[in-house]
C-alpha cells in the first residue's frame, strides 16, 4: 500500500464518489475520499497525498478555492471535475493552479489516463514525487539509501548503520523530495502509526537521522524544518 500513489478523491456527489473511488483503488490507487472541502483539509494536514482530484461545485467552500489553497501550501497535483464547459470557466480554473480538468460526465479511463500523466509529469517537478517499489536505491546529497539492504551508504560506499524507524522516516523522505511533510504524514509515509513510542518520539528519530547524513546535525541543510509545517528533504533524488 504504501509505494501506491495516493488520491484524495473530493466530491459531494456520494454516486460519483463510491464507484470512482472503487475504479480508481482497482487500478493500483489508494484512494482517500472526502465529501467536501473541510474534510479534505483534515485529510490533507495527516496524510501524504500524491494527487488530488476535485470536484468544482461544492456546498461551502467550492472547489477552486481549496485548488487555490493546495497550490499555495504543498505543491501538490490536482485535476479538477467539472460540470461547467464554458471556456471561461475553463480558464478561470486553471489559474487556479490545477494541473488538469476533466468534465462531467467523464470515461473513468480517461480519468485514469490523465492522472497518470499528471503523476509523470510531477515527476520532473521542483516538488517531485517518486514511485519506485522496484529501485535498487535512491542517490541524494552524496548518500545512495539500497532499498533491497535497507542500508545508507556513503560517497565512499561506507555503510551506516541504520535502525528501523531511521530507515523508515529516510524512505519517506527520498520518495517524497522537496515536500514538506508533517509529523503525521511521516507516520503514514513509515507506517509507524501503529506505534505509540515511535509517534511520541518521532523529532527525536529525526535528530538522530541528521546526526547521521548532515555535515552539521545543529545547523541542518538536508532535512529541513518548516516551522509549523513539518520537515523536508532540501536535495534533489534520484533513482540508482
Amino acid at each position: 500500500m504504501a509505494d501506491q500513489p495516493h488520491i484524495l478523491l473530493v466530491d459531494d456527489e456520494r454516486d460519483i464518489r463510491d464507484p470512482l473511488g472503487a475504479f480508481l483503488g482497482k487500478n493500483g490507487f489508494r484512494v482517500t475520499k472526502a465529501d467536501g472541502a473541510a474534510a479534505a483539509r483534515e485529510i490533507l494536514a495527516v496524510h501524504a497525498i500524491d494527487i488530488v482530484l476535485l470536484d468544482i461545485m461544492m456546498p461551502g467552500e467550492d472547489g477552486l478555492s481549496l485548488a487555490r489553497f493546495i497550490g499555495a501550501t504543498t505543491g501538490i497535483p490536482v485535476i479538477l471535475l467539472t460540470a461547467k464547459a464554458e471556456e471561461m470557466d475553463r480558464i478561470i480554473g486553471l489559474e487556479m493552479g490545477p494541473d488538469d480538468y476533466v468534465t462531467k460526465p467523464f470515461s473513468p479511463r480517461e480519468l485514469l489516463a490523465r492522472i497518470k500523466i499528471v503523476l509523470r509529469r510531477a515527476g520532473g517537478r521542483d516538488a517531485p514525487i517518486v514511485h519506485a517499489p522496484d529501485a535498487e536505491g535512491f542517490a541524494f546529497a552524496g548518500w545512495v539509501l539500497r532499498v533491497g539492504e535497507r542500508e545508507l551508504v556513503d560517497a565512499g560506499g561506507v555503510a551506516v548503520p541504520l535502525s528501523t524507524g531511521e530507515y523508515n522516516l529516510l524512505h519517506a523522505f527520498v520518495t517524497h523530495p522537496k515536500r514538506v511533510l508533517s509529523r503525521d504524514q511521516l507516520l503514514d509515509l513509515s507506517q509507524g502509526r501503529e506505534l505509540a513510542a515511535f509517534e511520541r518520539s518521532i523529532d527525536n528519530h529525526i535528530s538522530r537521522l541528521r546526526r547521521k547524513v548532515e555535515e552539521d546535525a545543529s545547523d541542518p541543510k538536508l532535512i529541513k524544518t518548516i516551522w509549523g509545517g513539518g520537515y523536508m528533504l532540501s536535495a534533489e533524488v534520484r533513482r540508482v
